[in-house]
């Protein structure tokens, strides 16, 4: 999780730079910034009336451009970003959707019970043509959908109980409008009446009912009063304009944040003293300014800061965000986050994509598990404080140049969704490209792992969990007391061959002791004449083996695995020449205590692991044990080559050769008798 923070944050600052180089190239090859201002005298008409309807101003009655651009002017000044923004805003043909309603609950739910947006609603009644037609219509929607005003179509033949009841037996528009202050609160319906079927009109007709809702100043003394007037708004923000009204993207914003911010109009068209306005420190009209607990914010001072709805709205989101504003935030970032495992897991395409499945599904769920204790939270009265800190401390962080910075770039990224994802699929392949070559250096084998591979291992992995779950998360040795174990008295009294086998994991495997076996020295004539006087010496004749020089092997020899003796034989011994002469296993203490002859190499017992049963046969190849040859137990305590009990096992049998106990399962360790004493009675 830590990695994939790590990349998701280089991936950030990455974006920071990019965005910085952009901004050089534009200054180098045009000679102006983002933030530099534009004189409206050098626009053209066109250009001068695309700015004027993305800040939602009425411009049907100017026909010179000098009205115009004097309208520009008292708006708000005119930045080079905004004006980008609003000719590639217009070049783009993009259809927006508009909601047709089934009915009346359809109706209620979307309109009537949304308290923080304008709805524009075209009632067509029953054997009616509508009101606005197809064209105008469509010039309609995409006009007012830039204020974030929502549009729908009701037709009354799909429920014309409810459209007789609501009055509407013409042809009309409706418009939504919350009715109070407050967030949440009562939804008005307002009716156009007017005469005048025409976009602009309606437009304008829109534009005044939502400016309804705003706090209109127009004299000082009214101003004195509110400025230092303290009521429930932490955060307001005043326009300063010589204007009939405020622009639509201000009353737009007031509908939005509803509860939150207050907005407020300061008409000074008609004012003769402006000395307050300077004592505030109010010097140029238009202005915007944002009044909050800690101080006085000029919008428009810093980057990305223009005069449109996206800007504003974006620059409020940041200094008074909604509980659900930083959840959507918290989601987009961990899903980033979780994405980076596509690039960061190596090894089959396949593999890739179904742990992203897994990484998201994981991600997503503990996400919404931690919201729910922090909502609870925030409801308690107690935090209120808490969550006053919070925002205080939201506000002095967004009012920083860097802060603006961030909010430029993510309405610049937001605005070009390919370059966005072209950048972090660049940066997952350089994420991938390393991450491959650091797994290459340390000889990970799952970087050429293949589909087919991977999905076999997966479907073993999947069935041994679900045939055998206990054998996976238990290791070898383990302290339980495995004897009382029921699914081992079950395993017995079931006929073995006609159930079916499960797949059980060999990952136990790793788990059994595994040792060499060596042998003591020879023992001498005089020594074994001492302790056996009474021995036959011809049956020692026939024993005893005579060594060469050439007997003692090298330490290679010594230390290289015996492979044990599988379907081959005697021959497939590699150490067979090395043997050292002793009984099969036997549980009877006499057979420890004997020795071998005088010719033979006594076993060194004492390497063995205290729980394993002596012995110097594998009942596998039925072959001896040779010195140096790799030997492994079993938790039953009967011992074998390695290399035959591992062919064994993995031939799916999972129990011992000798006993039928199972491989993974614990027995209680057996306890060797002392060996009779070698000295003859007195």
């Amino acid at each position: 999780m830590w990695v994939k923070l790590c990349c998701l944050l280089l991936y950030f600052l990455a974006l920071f730079v990019l965005a910085r180089v952009f901004e050089a190239v534009a200054w180098y090859e045009s000679g102006f910034l983002a933030t530099q201002l534009v004189d409206p005298v050098a626009l053209s008409f066109r250009k001068l009336r695309t700015i004027l309807e993305c800040r939602g101003l009425g411009h049907s009655g100017l026909p010179e451009k000098k009205d115009v651009r004097e309208l520009v002017e008292k708006s708000g000044d005119l930045m080079e970003g905004e004006l980008y923004s609003a000719l590639k805003e217009e070049e783009a043909s993009e259809s927006v959707s508009s909601t047709n309603f089934s009915g009346e609950m359809h109706f209620y739910e979307l309109v009537e019970d949304t308290k923080d947006g304008i709805w524009l609603v075209q009632v067509i009644a029953n054997d009616r043509s509508p009101l606005v037609g197809k064209v105008h219509w469509e010039k309609m929607v995409k006009k007012v959908s830039r204020f974030g005003i929502r549009t729908g179509t009701f037709n009354c033949s799909s429920d014309p109980r409810y459209c007789k009841r609501r009055g509407w037996l013409k042809s009309t528009l409706i418009m939504s409008v919350p009715q109070t202050s407050t967030s949440k609160g009562k939804v008005m319906l307002k009716e156009y009446n007017g005469r005048k079927i025409e976009v602009e009109h309606i437009f304008k007709w829109i534009t005044a009912h939502a400016a309804s809702r705003i706090k209109t100043i127009y004299n000082s003394e009214h101003l004195k009063e509110e400025w230092n007037k303290s009521d429930q708004y932490r955060v307001k923000i005043y326009l300063f304009a010589n204007l009939d009204q405020p622009p639509a993207f201000f009353s737009a914003l007031s509908v939005k944040f509803t509860g939150r911010v207050e907005f407020i109009f300061v008409n000074v068209e008609n004012w003769d003293n402006k000395s307050y306005m300077a004592e505030i420190g109010i010097y140029k009209t238009p202005s915007y300014i944002l009044r909050t607990p800690e101080g006085i914010y000029r919008y428009g001072n810093n980057t990305g800061e223009f005069i449109s709805l996206r800007a504003m709205d974006s620059f409020l989101r940041s200094l008074q965000p909604e509980v659900n504003d930083l959840f959507v935030l918290s989601l987009v970032l961990v899903n980033l986050m979780a994405w980076m495992d596509l690039f960061i897991t190596q090894g089959a395409t396949i593999k890739r994509f179904v742990v992203l499945i897994s990484t998201l599904g994981t991600y997503n769920s503990l996400l919404i598990i931690s919201w729910l204790p922090v909502l609870g939270f925030l409801q308690l009265p107690y935090l209120d404080s808490f969550y006053e800190y919070s925002l205080k401390l939201f506000r002095y962080s967004n009012t920083t140049t860097l802060a603006s910075w961030v909010r430029a770039d993510w309405m610049f990224y937001s605005s070009h969704p390919a370059l966005f994802l072209s950048t972090y699929l660049g940066h997952g392949l350089l994420i991938d490209y390393f991450e491959k070559k650091r797994r290459r250096n340390n000889n990970t084998d799952e970087v050429n792992a293949n589909n087919l591979e991977w999905l076999s291992s997966l479907w073993d992995w999947y069935t041994s969990y679900l045939f055998h779950p206990i054998a996976s998360f238990q290791h070898f040795p383990f302290d339980s007391d495995w004897d009382e174990d029921p699914d081992l008295f079950l395993e017995r009294l079931a006929f073995p061959d006609l159930w079916l086998h499960p797949l059980i994991p060999t990952d136990y495997i790793k788990n059994l002791p595994m040792w060499r076996f060596q042998c003591l020295s020879t023992h001498s004539d005089e020594e074994t004449l001492e302790t056996f006087p009474d021995s036959e010496s011809d049956s020692d004749s026939e024993n005893k083996e005579v060594f060469s020089s050439d007997r003692e092997v090298s330490e290679d020899d010594e230390l290289s695995p015996c492979h044990g003796c599988s379907e081959g034989g005697v021959d497939a011994c590699s150490c067979a020449s090395h043997s050292c002469h002793h009984e099969p296993c036997e549980r009877k203490a006499s057979s420890y205590s004997s020795y071998s002859s005088a010719g033979d190499l006594e076993p060194d017992w004492a390497a063995w692991p205290s729980d394993m049963l002596h012995c110097t046969e594998c009942v596998v190849c039925l072959e001896n044990f040779a010195k140096g040859c790799l030997l492994m137990g079993l938790p039953c305590g009967h011992v074998f080559h390695q290399n035959c009990i591992m062919k064994w096992l993995a031939g799916g049998r999972h129990c011992c050769p000798v006993c039928r106990w199972a491989s993974y399962k614990k027995k209680q360790p057996y306890t060797h008798p002392q060996p009779l004493s070698s000295e003859p009675p007195s």
